[in-house]
C-alpha cells in the first residue's frame, strides 16, 4: 500500500499483512502435525513407546492451525456462511452486510471471548501451568494463550474490514483494493 493512501488505510493494511503472515506460518504447521501424528502412531503401534510430549506438541499445533489462522481465512473470505442472497447484492451491498456481521457478531463474540478466557489464561500462566502427564510439555499456559491470540488476530482483522467497509461505502477505496476477496 502506498504512502499516499489514508492513515486509516494504511492501518488496515498492516493488520492484512500481520494477520496473513500469522495464517501463513500457522499452515504450515499442517505439516508438523502430519508427521508428528505418523510417528506417535509408528511409536505406539510399532515400538510400544509412548511420545505424550509429541503428541502434546501435535495438540498444541492443531491448535495454532485453527486459532492462528482463523483471521486470516476471515481476511481471505474463506470461512463457511450460508449465502442465499449475498452473493447476488451489489459491492456496496455486500459491504453492508460484512460491516453489520462484524459489527453485531464478530466483535461481540471476540469481546465475549476475552472476557471469559481472561482468567483462565491468566491463571495458567501465573501457576506456569505445565502437562498433568508424565513427560508431558511444561508449558500448557503457552497453549490457553491461543485463545487470546485467536481473539486478538479476530478483532483486528474486524477493525481492519470494517475501514476498508467504511471507504467502499464512501465510494473511496482505491481500485486495487475495491475488488471483492476470493477464498
Amino acid at each position: 500500500m502506498s504512502p499516499s493512501h489514508p492513515p486509516l488505510l494504511r492501518a488496515a493494511g498492516l493488520i492484512d499483512a500481520l494477520n496473513q503472515r500469522l495464517g501463513q506460518l500457522c499452515a504450515w504447521l499442517t505439516l508438523f502435525l502430519v508427521v508428528g501424528t505418523a510417528i506417535v502412531v509408528i511409536l505406539r503401534y510399532g515400538f510400544g513407546i509412548g511420545a505424550i510430549a509429541l503428541q502434546e506438541a501435535v495438540m498444541y499445533a492443531h491448535a495454532l492451525v485453527f486459532m492462528g489462522a482463523a483471521a486470516w481465512t476471515l481476511q481471505r473470505n474463506g470461512h463457511v456462511r450460508v449465502d442465499i442472497f449475498y452473493q447476488k447484492f451489489p459491492a456496496r451491498r455486500q459491504a453492508l452486510v460484512d460491516g453489520l456481521g462484524h459489527v453485531l457478531f464478530l466483535l461481540p463474540v471476540c469481546l465475549f471471548l476475552a472476557w471469559n478466557s481472561w482468567d483462565y489464561v491468566a491463571n495458567s500462566w501465573a501457576t506456569f501451568e505445565s502437562s498433568s502427564e508424565s513427560g508431558g510439555l511444561k508449558f500448557v499456559y503457552l497453549q490457553k494463550t491461543i485463545i487470546l491470540v485467536l481473539v486478538l488476530s479476530l478483532a483486528l482483522q474486524a477493525i481492519a474490514d470494517l475501514i476498508k467497509v467504511g471507504y467502499r461505502l464512501a465510494g473511496r477505496l482505491p481500485e486495487e483494493q475495491a475488488e471483492v476477496k476470493h477464498g
